[in-house]
């Protein structure tokens, strides 16, 4: 009973004053209002802008320097690292230039391949075909091994000596001994390295568009059939009409996650052979830690970072997307 009598004098000990309970009453009903649920965000927001803004600031001021190899400190050099990048990207053989052609080039094929195999793939497995539970659930593998892990996987099985994917596609006529998968001229370097991608990113594709199908309507297309349309008919005209907004999210988030592709690249090729798959990241990269050329890469990381909020907005612009 001591006990009891001991927690009740203080818990009324450290009861509120009942002025103060009356001022707080206002601001608790403030905060915890249905209508304002996005101010217990407010923390994490600030904590992620905070994160966020101070790389992006101190990059910027980095652009200004350059270091040293003599001095070994960081000096300002002005303007100079911006003039050598509209140097390099006006001058018809410029890195930067050339990189900004592989880049669109890598960009463009893997999102036209890792799209169309999705599409294809979520409409197959919509249509009922036998295990397509397992096979959901198989494709979300892919996409959690970590990027240089699946590149070191795929440096393996492209190998010309002993890679299971080399001789195969050797036996096949689509490469030879001279000139191999990876290796030899660099023919094709550029497909070694979209493979990797294409296997672990046409997954993301394929579970984002099976939800859109899944959640369409059934009335439009029964109509459809109704009204004599073939199976083509309906998904060209019905399905993918309606499943376009679900695309165009999808494309948008590839669109921007493939223009800083680097893993597969490093992994792979290193760029090569010579410039043959050097995509902007990249150069970025042995600007910034090969040659030591901080403030460079600095700028190059802000050309990247400026080229992905371009294309962004160019195509929400473009295909009208609504969040």
């Amino acid at each position: 009973m001591a006990n009891v009598d001991q927690i009740g004098a203080l818990e009324s000990r450290h009861e509120m004053h009942p002025a103060v309970s009356q001022r707080m009453r206002p601001v608790a009903r403030w905060l915890l209002s249905s209508d304002r649920p996005l101010i217990w965000l407010l923390p994490v927001v600030l904590l992620l802008l905070a994160i966020g803004i101070y790389p992006f600031v101190y990059n910027i001021w980095n652009s200004f320097r350059e270091f040293n190899p003599m001095t070994g400190s960081v000096e300002p050099v002005g303007f100079e690292n911006w003039q050598r990048l509209f140097q390099e990207l006006v001058e018809p053989g410029g890195r930067v230039r050339a990189a900004l052609g592989t880049t669109a080039m890598y960009v463009a094929s893997a999102l036209a391949i890792e799209f169309t195999l999705g599409l294809a793939i979520a409409v197959l497995l919509n249509s009922g075909v036998w295990g397509a539970g397992l096979w959901q659930s198989l494709m979300i593998l892919p996409m959690v091994v970590p990027p240089t892990v699946a590149a070191v996987m795929f440096k393996v099985l492209e190998n010309a000596d002993y890679g299971a994917l080399a001789y195969y596609l050797q036996q096949v006529g689509f490469t030879d001994k001279v000139e191999p998968l990876l290796g030899g001229t660099g023919k094709y370097a550029m497909q070694a390295v979209l493979i990797p991608d294409i296997w672990q990113w046409t997954p993301f594709f394929v579970l984002i568009l099976l939800a859109g199908l899944k959640a369409l309507p059934d009335e439009p297309l029964e109509a459809s059939r109704v009204d004599g349309a073939t199976s083509w008919q309906t998904f060209w005209n019905v399905t993918f009409p309606m499943l376009r907004p679900m695309i165009a999210v999808a494309v948008l988030f590839r669109l921007v996650d493939l223009l800083k592709v680097f893993d597969y690249i490093f992994v792979l090729t290193s760029g090569g052979p010579g410039t043959r798959t050097e995509v902007i990241s990249f150069y970025a990269y042995q600007r910034s830690f090969t040659t030591i050329e901080w403030g460079y890469g600095s700028v190059l990381g802000l050309l990247i970072f400026v080229l992905a909020i371009a294309v962004a907005n160019l195509f929400v612009r473009v295909f009208k997307v609504s969040w």
